[in-house]
């Protein structure tokens, strides 16, 4: 999962109409929004953040994510602003691959390299992108160090989203964190994670992710606890129609149109 992008507590009210469409999946809609912004590099990158959720959690989008995605670079000007937009082709490239459309493993390794030299160490942009390193070398890169690697990448995004306040990013290292913890038979841990990250993503009402942390969680309680969090989880995915890639494991099968 991406972890970026502003939220309602922004103030901004064009921030929390977007806010309030993405978190519900309504991303066309979040991104029309954006389309008068276009021309400027943050509006652009902002759209292609949405539009790239929109592939993640109903794997389908594709083509319009990378046009986004191209016109985000067109706009860059500042080395900020073309590292976020490294940052954005990495990480479209990661899904793509994760979700077998096309495999785009060194286009993404090539952009978050690109993205580490234009982006400054300490800036807001790191943590997200040490997260998304962290998922390409979870999940994609197949070595043996690669869960190594990748826990160093979430603790050190975790540590940059605490340090800027990116709470839903934090929702993300969270997980992600305890993922590996559980991996490795630590069970407290694991569940101290989860619960975290299922905590904020409701504190901030980000609907669509909250089925993904029930699960999880689930995977870290005992009965009759874990049916009830699956089932809370399935029904999620009803309403909502997303994530594609949970349905099947719940049982919940939603129609594809419901994820538009």
């Amino acid at each position: 999962m991406s972890g970026s992008g502003t939220t309602a507590d922004d103030g901004d009210p064009l921030q929390t109409a977007v806010w309030r469409l993405r978190s519900r999946g309504c991303w066309t809609d979040a991104a029309a929004l954006l389309e008068p912004h276009a021309g400027a590099a943050a509006g652009a990158l902002q759209r292609t953040a949405l539009l790239t959720e929109r592939c993640v959690y109903t794997e389908s989008g594709w083509a319009e994510a990378d046009e986004a995605l191209r016109g985000a670079e067109a706009v860059a000007r500042s080395d900020e602003e073309r590292g976020a937009a490294a940052c954005e082709r990495g990480y479209l490239a990661y899904a793509s691959t994760l979700f077998g459309v096309r495999d785009r493993a060194d286009e993404a390794r090539s952009a978050f390299g690109r993205a580490a030299a234009l982006t400054a160490p300490a800036g807001r942009g790191r943590a997200l992108l040490d997260f998304r390193r962290g998922l390409l070398a979870e999940n994609i890169e197949g070595t043996a160090d690669a869960p190594q690697a990748a826990r160093a990448a979430y603790r050190r995004a975790h540590e940059g989203a605490a340090a800027h306040g990116d709470t839903l990013l934090l929702s993300f290292t969270w997980r992600h964190l305890a993922g590996l913890a559980l991996r490795d038979g630590e069970l407290a841990e694991a569940r101290h994670g989860f619960t975290e990250s299922l905590r904020i993503r409701e504190e901030l009402g980000y609907l669509i992710g909250t089925a993904p942390a029930l699960a999880a969680l689930a995977d870290t309680e005992e009965e009759p606890v874990s049916t009830r969090l699956r089932t809370e989880a399935a029904r999620l995915v009803r309403l909502l129609g997303v994530p594609t890639w949970l349905a099947a494991h719940l049982g919940a099968a939603p129609p594809r149109t419901a994820a538009m």
